[in-house]
């Protein structure tokens, strides 16, 4: 065998490897757990907002501009929202006392369902539908035009700068449109109570103290805190993530709704559990 010839390197091997030299294993991932990789994400998401909040400079102008944008598309629906709400607590609740001779406490259970329960639930919703599917919108158009890369590139936070104000306005707004929802719906009830099934006013009004209790307000704005924190960042980072285009971003409205609807749910359940175990019910 001459110099100039080289021996033969066997099928699968790289020159200048040894015969015993074996590639590494590739990786394989857990079968099962693909589907926590976007909540991952999205929880992600969330303690980044949060650290971010403490962060300055904070954009304050653009905490004014959201908090007015979402304050004026929800005021209106919720208000006209909380009335039949309201109505049809009042109406049900007093049919059910008037079966067992309870009807003194009509007010007070009515008040009771519909602090803890419904008020929470309509500002969520609706803040969900109209505000969240706008910054949703807004978001994954600024990001299918690579606005957000480009921030990037010239050392600006897009989750300070544009996510962290509009998931404080979500939640300054829920928790203060909770109270005006808690309050239309209570005269709602009201009204409808005394004029449509012969109430007495004073008897509605003075059962308030039989069995609401300050904490049930206390949940109530706690419900609606965290319902719009929840609004907020589901819509914040469906439009960060958008896919396919201009169509991803409608697609990505959509589902931040739905999600949002789910999770609300779902958390609602869960903190009537925690509270009804933590405080007990009054007289007890």
């Amino acid at each position: 065998m001459t110099a100039t010839e080289h021996t033969p390197q066997p099928a699968g091997e790289r020159p200048g490897e040894s015969p015993s030299a074996t590639p590494p294993a590739a990786v394989t991932p857990v079968p099962g757990l693909g589907f926590l990789r976007e909540p991952g994400k999205l929880f992600a998401l969330s303690l980044t907002v949060l650290r971010a909040v403490f962060r300055r400079p904070f954009q304050f102008r653009e905490f004014i501009e959201q908090f007015w944008f979402i304050a004026s598309v929800t005021i209106l629906p919720a208000a006209l929202v909380s009335i039949p709400f309201g109505a049809v607590i009042a109406l049900q609740v007093g049919s059910l006392t008037s079966q067992i001779s309870a009807q003194s406490f009509t007010g007070a259970a009515s008040v009771l369902v519909n602090i803890q329960q419904a008020s929470p639930l309509i500002v969520a919703l609706l803040i969900s539908g109209a505000a969240g599917s706008a910054i949703c919108a807004d978001l994954g158009s600024r990001t299918i035009r690579e606005e957000l890369d480009a921030m990037e590139v010239m050392g600006v936070s897009p989750v300070q700068r544009l996510v962290v104000p509009r998931v404080l306005a979500t939640v300054c707004v829920a928790v203060l449109l909770n109270g005006m929802v808690s309050v239309v719906g209570t005269l709602g009830g009201y009204f409808f109570n005394v004029v449509l099934q012969d109430g007495t006013p004073g008897a509605y009004l003075a059962s308030f103290s039989a069995l609401a209790q300050l904490p049930d307000l206390y949940i109530s704005e706690i419900k609606a805190l965290v319902f719009g924190f929840i609004a907020g960042i589901v819509a914040s980072y469906r439009g960060l993530n958008p896919r396919g285009g201009p169509k991803g971003v409608g697609d990505a409205v959509n589902q931040s709704v739905v999600i949002t609807f789910l999770l609300l749910f779902f958390v609602n359940m869960v903190l009537t559990g925690i509270y009804l175990q933590l405080v007990p019910p009054k007289g007890v």
